[in-house]
This record gives C-alpha cells, structure tokens and sequence, in this order.
C-alpha cells in the first residue's frame, strides 16, 4: 500500500499534468489563429509556442505562448557559429493572445551574449536575503535574460505567488504582476515580453534538482521560459519531477528563509499542499552582478 506521501506526491503531479495539458491545448489554439492570419497574407508561417513560467510547477507562466521562429532555427545554416567565449540565444516574442499578461521591456537580451564566468543572483525579500550563483558556460541564454530584466528592475516590488509543500517543495516567483498585499486570480499568468528555449537540463540524474537548485518555470511547451522561476527547498527526484526544466543556478545563502516558508504552508488555492504562500514573500529588490 502506497503511504500518504507518495498518494500526494502522485496527486501534485497530476495537478501539474493537468495544468501543462490545458497550456498546451491553447498554443494549439493560438498556432491555428497564426496559420490564418499567415496564410492570409501570403507569408509563411513558422510556428508558435507557449510562454512559460511554469511549468510543471504550475506552468503558471499564463502568459504562455507566441507566433515566433522556431527554436531549432536558431543553429540553422543562416546563423553563423558564435565566437569562442559567447553563444546565439534565441528570443521569441510573447503577447497576451492566449489570455496571459506580458510585461513590455522595451526589447530584448542581446542575439549573442557571453558564455564564461558565473553571477551571483541577489534577492532582497521580505523574509531575508537569498544568494545564488549562476554559470553562465552552463546557462548562458538565461543568465543573460536575467542580466536584462534584472536591469529593467523587472521583478523588483513583486511576491512569490506560489508554494508547494509536499512531493515537490518548490517556492514559485517571477510574475511582475503579482504585486501588493494578498492574492489575486491572475497572480502567476505574467511575465516579458519574449520567452527562449531551455537549456542546462538536468538528464540522467537521480535528483533532477537538488535542494537549493534555482530553476525556470515553463509550459508543457518547449522554448517557453520566461521570468517565472522556482527556489528547490528540498532534493526533488526524477521520478517526481522530469528534467524539462533549465536550472538557472544555486542558491549559497538562504534557504533557510525559504525553508521557513514551506513550513508555514500553503493556502491550498491549488489543492492540498499546493497554493499561494501562507507567509507572503514579497521581493524588494532582484539583481545580478558579475561575482
């Protein structure tokens, strides 16, 4: 007989299922509404992607998917190699088509950006200061989003929206919308105005992401990351969690805040042990600095 937590762990797990599955059913939807305009106006018609973050969290980037290039293009023949030192990132635009809110920033990453060196990702929070570093030689495309919208203060005056505390313990941030006291419906359908392809998986590992791993929320969708992310605040195995999802870097002081957080629990809005966080998180401030 199965205990109670791995009852809970399996129904966490097809809560997210679920969720991705009804993302993925409006990228459909949306790359149908595509086709039409494209054929329409006699172009063709490369097709779209759901936005983000998130994934199997909760795939609550709903922000979710865009008509924009296919991502294998980005190494295609018309692309020369990037230098010694850089990579080729591959922007795709986002809009609020599919119902999700996009944050307009202006523009987008560099098309090439470094890929040597680390960051150290600093978050000041309601709840204490959270410290990560982030390789750029293993997630070049991600840090440099992060560098972007880290500079456009875009996730600075935001809450984490999300906590699940069982099976898969994650805290869930990222959507610029989710702001103010309390929650709201729409917290965790926000995100930029471009989404990119993941990178950094971690495959053939027993632990998928293991306690203080900072990775990116997306849809069921592949190439659909964004500015969602979630903080691991205990080891998640590959059986209850796949590797489809880019682990940005890993967090060196601070877990314990998160931990805390985790403790205090969820309200549920999603299912037992799964909702916004009983203990609101709000993020003052979120930068990256070469370290």
């Amino acid at each position: 007989m199965s205990s109670i937590k791995d009852r809970q762990r399996a129904a966490a797990r097809a809560r997210l299922e679920k969720e991705m599955a009804e993302r993925s059913a409006a990228a459909r939807k949306r790359r149908q509404r595509q086709a039409i305009v494209g054929s329409a106006l006699a172009v063709v018609v490369i097709a779209g992607i759901a936005f983000f973050v998130v994934q199997t969290l909760k795939d609550d980037d709903k922000s979710t998917e865009a008509a924009a290039p296919d991502a294998s293009a980005s190494a295609g023949a018309n692309v020369p190699p990037a230098p010694a030192g850089t990579a080729n990132c591959t922007w795709i635009p986002s809009d609020e088509a599919t119902g999700g809110k996009v944050k307009d920033t202006g523009g987008t990453p560099p098309a090439n950006v470094p890929a040597t060196g680390t960051d150290t990702l600093k978050l000041d929070t309601s709840i204490g200061a959270i410290t990560a570093t982030v390789d750029k030689t293993k997630a070049p495309c991600t840090a440099a989003a992060f560098e972007y919208l880290a500079a456009k203060k875009f996730w600075d005056n935001t809450k984490c929206h999300r906590i699940v505390t069982e099976g898969i313990k994650v805290l869930q941030c990222g959507d610029p919308f989710a702001t103010g006291k309390g929650y709201r419906e729409t917290d965790g359908s926000g995100g930029p105005n471009f989404m990119y392809p993941e990178e950094n998986l971690p495959v053939d590992a027993q632990v998928t992401y293991p306690k203080g791993t900072i990775a990116m929320a997306r849809t069921q969708q592949e190439a659909t990351t964004g500015s969602q992310f979630f903080i691991v605040y205990e080891d998640i195995p590959a059986t209850s969690l796949p590797a489809q999802y880019t682990v940005l870097g890993k967090v060196t002081s601070g877990i314990e805040f998160v931990e805390k957080v985790g403790k205090a629990g969820s309200d549920n809005a999603n299912g037992q042990s799964d909702g916004h966080p009983k203990t609101e998180v709000a993020i003052k401030s979120l930068t990256m600095a070469a370290a």
